[in-house]
């Protein structure tokens, strides 16, 4: 899927193959761009991304995203495994999520309040394996036309006003745009001199598989202490949190069973011994967001652009999420289906999501910490959270219930992701997006709607059909990542409706060579 036009190899160049920079690849292959991936690990495979350091939580958006898309059902690992949260047997209140360790529990949320989640809606939350995630994301790439090279560090770039000429050692490659999704010490955020603005961190995390001569010493779960945390999820799976303002974290030394041990020891008050240290990584709740996501043909997607204490694993869906909104903004750019300024809707949209998470990060680690005030806080929280609204609150932040953009319009459903509407024939309107197209739905077969999608047949469809529950709906026009751009309850006013569309879509006659 190599392009000659204007002496470009690719579209676009991403830096790096994890989860984020593999789904954007495939949403811009699915727009029929061409993509290089340069990565530098050679071998995808990680330790580090296998159970249970994998796991991660796949939040709503992220679970209708790979819904939307046709991979959630190559997901197996969810199948198999229960959730890390999930505990007792039956008749026990069953935990399905936590807020800085404290518990929210299946039968105190009232998901009545959230109302344009229909019963058909994909789940509110996943786990996933980060390894099989990575493996699905390739084999799609892939099977799209995506190249991806493994073991090509970027070692720099030079960007003009018509491309960027990406360095690889003594290699280079040529793309009219290029992405970093490399991570949180991204070699394109740093080369190309973006501000990264934040707070410094609390704590050193540490995530450890380990041997230990008497386990019987330490206890099972999460375990808050004067000088800290540890949690054990399995026998010999350990997490450290030491409150030392980050500093081990910062100093990259070397990872010792020595120094796991001593902070151990001073952690849980114990004598427990290490036999073997298998696996460690530190980790810390350093904040920073980038403060443009964009300069000239160079974006940033994912940890890249933004990075927070993996509490509750909110990075992987934030990530995701910044793939989705990007990843059919520059395919349409590309494609001359929209004006270039339809990229300043990727950072007025994403940047407060991704401030929001920044921020919900730190309140955990806020609550976290050793000390009488901050016990004395957390004992309010843990209340608040034990009642019907609370959990409720929680659970809706933490899954992503509530996520949406500020879009603009009279309709509340603006901004928000679409209900899984199901048709008379069980056609859900998730399994009509897999081709990445806008949609206009249309409940009541009416001509002047189709006559309006006709004039944008290769970016949306018509869609008209009853549901089963229509919310007091009769028209949406759902942009190809799922949201609603347009919605109306009445006689649609269609002059909103073709400024709406005009917005986000070029007509058939409109931005050619």
């Amino acid at each position: 899927m190599k392009s000659t036009q204007n002496h470009f190899t690719y579209d676009i160049i991403i830096s790096g193959a994890g989860p984020v920079g593999l789904f954007l690849a495939c949403e811009l292959a699915l727009a029929k761009c061409s993509v290089l991936i340069l990565e530098k690990a050679e071998d995808p495979h990680s330790p580090l991304k296998q159970l249970p350091f994998g796991i991660r939580g796949l939040s709503a958006p992220t679970i209708e995203t790979l819904y939307r898309r046709g991979l959630l059902k190559e997901l197996e690992v969810h199948k198999r495994l229960k959730s890390p949260h999930q505990n007792g047997g039956e008749g026990a209140r069953r935990q399905v999520g936590h807020f800085a360790g404290i518990p929210f529990h299946e039968g105190d949320i009232d998901t009545s309040q959230w109302k344009y989640r229909l019963a058909g809606s994909t789940q509110t939350s996943l786990i996933s394996e980060m390894q099989e995630l990575e493996i699905v994301l390739a084999r799609r790439a892939e099977s799209l036309g995506v190249e991806i090279k493994r073991g090509f560090a970027m070692t720099g770039f030079h960007q003009t006003e018509d491309g960027v000429t990406v360095q690889s050692d003594d290699q280079s490659f040529k793309g009219k745009w290029l992405v970093g999704c490399d991570g949180s010490r991204s070699v394109v955020r740093k080369t190309a001199g973006f501000d990264f603005a934040g707070t410094e961190p609390e704590f050193t995390g540490y995530s450890t598989r380990v041997d230990i001569a008497d386990p019987e010493k330490l206890n099972p779960g999460r375990n808050v202490t004067p000088r800290g945390m540890y949690l054990q999820s399995q026998p010999g799976y350990l997490m450290i949190q030491d409150f030392d303002g980050g500093a081990f974290h910062g100093e990259q030394k070397p990872i010792t069973l020595e120094h796991v041990q001593e902070v151990l020891r001073r952690i849980s008050k114990t004598d427990v011994t290490i036999s073997t240290l298998h696996i460690a990584t530190t980790w810390t709740d350093r904040a920073r967001q980038a403060t443009t996501y964009r300069k000239g043909r160079v974006l940033l997607a994912g940890d890249a652009a933004h990075i927070h204490a993996p509490l509750g694993g909110q990075g992987l869906n934030l990530g995701l999420g910044d793939a989705m909104n990007l990843g059919w903004k520059l395919a349409a750019i590309i494609q001359k289906k929209a004006p270039e300024n339809l990229l300043d809707s990727y950072y007025t949209e994403r940047h407060p999501i991704g401030a929001q998470v920044l921020d919900w990060s730190r309140a955990q680690v806020e609550i976290m910490k050793p000390g009488p005030a901050t016990h004395a806080l957390y004992a309010i929280i843990r209340d608040l959270m034990d009642t019907r609204d609370g959990a409720t609150y929680m659970a809706g932040r933490v899954w992503g219930v509530h996520t949406h953009y500020n879009l603009g319009g009279d309709h509340p459903l603006t901004g928000h992701s679409v209900p899984n509407f199901e048709f008379g024939d069980g056609t859900k309107i998730g399994e009509l997006m897999h081709d990445g197209q806008g949609i206009l739905l249309d409940f009541d077969r009416n001509a002047s709607l189709k006559n309006l999608a006709a004039e944008y047949s290769d970016q949306i469809k018509y869609v008209s059909a009853r549901a089963k529950e229509q919310l007091g709906l009769n028209a949406l026009l759902i942009r190809p990542d799922g949201c609603v751009a347009w919605a109306s309850d009445h006689t649609p006013d269609y002059s909103e409706l073709r400024k709406t569309a005009a917005r986000w879509f070029v007509c058939n006659s409109g931005i050619r060579d």
